[in-house]
């Protein structure tokens, strides 16, 4: 159990690239629910967090037909294959995938228009300091969406399992109010939760103010 947590948090050798590919599979449809609950702009600039094997990348680009896709992401067996899935959009000059952690991003201030992370926020080593840093990076009026298939005191059975195995597996479990509470805490404005009970999934929203004219 120890061994597959680690994999999942931080995909290593040929063991982390078939879990990488697994997650390009199994959170496809995930993934989709959760963007459809936004509205990004064909023009935007935007950061996958934790991009894993870079399905999520793909499908940014797609929207963002004339923006621009940057991921980033801990683990250099996940860096590898988001490349690989990406090889034609990095070419082009439309994605770029770097290596790096949410805990210290490597952009400027106000970079971005839409940041996503999908699968990976209950793995994060400071969930609060991690959203500042989030926010410090997001354009004014800019987004964050949070996407998970599992969330605390959901009934699905992936939910409960993963409840159950909450200590061994290191994951952070968030209720969806805590999630709530989670970004409006970092700062964030106009925050929305989605859920969807049967399979267990939430989606969290919020957006980073505007400065305050006077």
């Amino acid at each position: 159990m120890s061994s597959l947590r680690n994999q999942c948090r931080k995909p290593e050798g040929w063991v982390g690239r078939f879990v990488l590919w697994e997650m390009n599979r199994h959170h496809s449809k995930l993934t989709d629910w959760g963007l459809s609950r936004v509205t990004i702009g064909t023009r935007d600039v935007i950061l996958d967090v934790g991009c894993g094997g870079g399905r999520t990348i793909d499908k940014l680009a797609a929207i963002a037909t004339d923006g621009r896709v940057y991921g980033i992401d801990f683990s250099e067996t996940s860096i590898a294959a988001a490349k690989k899935t990406n090889r034609r959009l990095i070419q082009t000059g439309r994605v770029e995938i770097r290596h790096g952690s949410v805990s210290q991003l490597p952009f400027v201030d106000e970079t971005f228009d839409f940041v996503t992370a999908v699968e990976t926020h209950f793995f994060w080593a400071d969930l609060d300091g991690d959203m500042r840093e989030i926010l410090r990076v997001l354009k004014p009026g800019g987004v964050l969406v949070i996407i998970a298939e599992v969330y605390k005191g959901g009934k699905a059975m992936a939910g409960k399992l993963a409840e159950k195995y909450v200590e061994i597996s290191g994951m952070k479990l968030l209720t969806p109010d805590e999630h709530r509470a989670l970004f409006v805490k970092a700062g964030f404005s106009d925050v929305q939760i989605n859920t969807d009970e049967g399979k267990g999934w939430i989606c969290a929203i919020g957006k980073k103010p505007q400065p305050e004219s006077f």
